[in-house]
């Protein structure tokens, strides 16, 4: 058996594959060159950032199966995948419980302004006590758009903070908050949260018209792809005031240009696509995915939740 890391993942995952065969990675400096093929690879893992796609899988003939340690799989090819009958692994669920904590931390630490807060205090200015404007969380709206696992949990975070929630409706969707148009959420929210996968309808969102429709100084939170919003009209957006902030631990692309107007505004706080980086939830995407790639490989049934295509 021999597997292709394009990232590294958690020790106790890459030990399971090790043990069972192989394990090259595409950064060493004996890989084959961009021309050549893998003869002997049977399987190829990634994680966030290497994509797996079709020139890739071309240049491997034994291939038997391609997985993320992820939720998404908007870094695969999936096309190329079915034309050759290889199936594609994934993590759903795994990162449900630390991506809403990250949410509600982003949400709380905008609200109640804690990293200028840190760094005044670092920077010896104490008595900026004195001018502080945080608010709580506590009766304002969240509109949560993207109402899976994660955007639940949110939600019921929320809800447990003494927040309003309102969901984006969608058709045969059923639910124990208000359910509302997105255009309604938009201008009625207090706090607007994206829990979207990654597809063509989803591609941009949220962009000029849709922050637009935000009541002004609200803030849109992203910890779901980056994609997800027009990143222009996101920058016209923070410079001209209107819209309050913008809290996410995703942008597009990634990682962000160093002039990246979004980075310099006052009114962003990013954190650099850690939602899931936590170590319990780490090695639990990694060494689940690990244990099912094996699997595939010595013709042993898999979960059907683990298989998107």
């Amino acid at each position: 058996m021999s597997v292709l890391l394009l990232e590294s993942l958690h020790p106790e995952a890459e030990a399971l594959l090790a043990a069972a065969g192989e394990v090259a990675r595409a950064a060493e400096p004996n890989a084959p060159g961009p021309d050549q093929p893998y003869a002997r690879l049977q399987a190829i893992l990634t994680r966030g950032r290497g994509r797996i796609d079709a020139a890739l899988m071309a240049r491997c003939p034994q291939l038997k199966v391609v997985a993320r340690s992820g939720v998404g799989v908007d870094n695969v090819d999936l096309d190329a995948a079915r034309a050759r009958g290889i199936p594609v692994l994934y993590a759903p669920g795994g990162n449900t419980a630390t991506t809403a904590e990250h949410a509600i931390a982003l949400l709380l630490a905008f609200t109640r302004r804690v990293p200028q807060c840190a760094r005044a205090v670092a920077e010896g200015r104490w008595e900026e006590r004195g001018s502080y404007a945080g608010d709580e969380a506590c009766g304002k709206k969240l509109g949560i758009v993207g109402y899976g696992a994660i955007g639940k949990r949110v939600a019921r975070i929320a809800a447990a903070l003494g927040m309003e929630v309102l969901v984006a409706e969608r058709t045969g969707m059923s639910c124990e908050h208000a359910m509302v148009p997105l255009p309604e959420l938009l201008r009625r929210a207090d706090f607007v949260s994206l829990h979207l996968p990654l597809t063509e309808a989803t591609r941009g969102l949220i962009g000029a018209a849709e922050l637009a429709l935000m009541k002004p100084g609200a803030c849109l939170i992203n910890t779901a792809r980056g994609p997800l919003v027009d990143q222009k009209a996101l920058a016209a957006a923070l410079a001209s005031g209107r819209l309050g902030g913008f809290a996410a631990d995703v942008l597009d692309p990634e990682p962000p240009a160093a002039h990246d107007p979004i980075l310099r505004s006052e009114r962003a706080l990013i954190t650099p696509h850690v939602a899931s980086l936590t170590a319990s939830t780490y090695r639990e995407l990694c060494v689940v995915t690990a244990r099912n790639v094996l699997a595939i490989l010595a013709g042993q049934p898999v979960d059907a939740r683990f298989l998107f295509a």
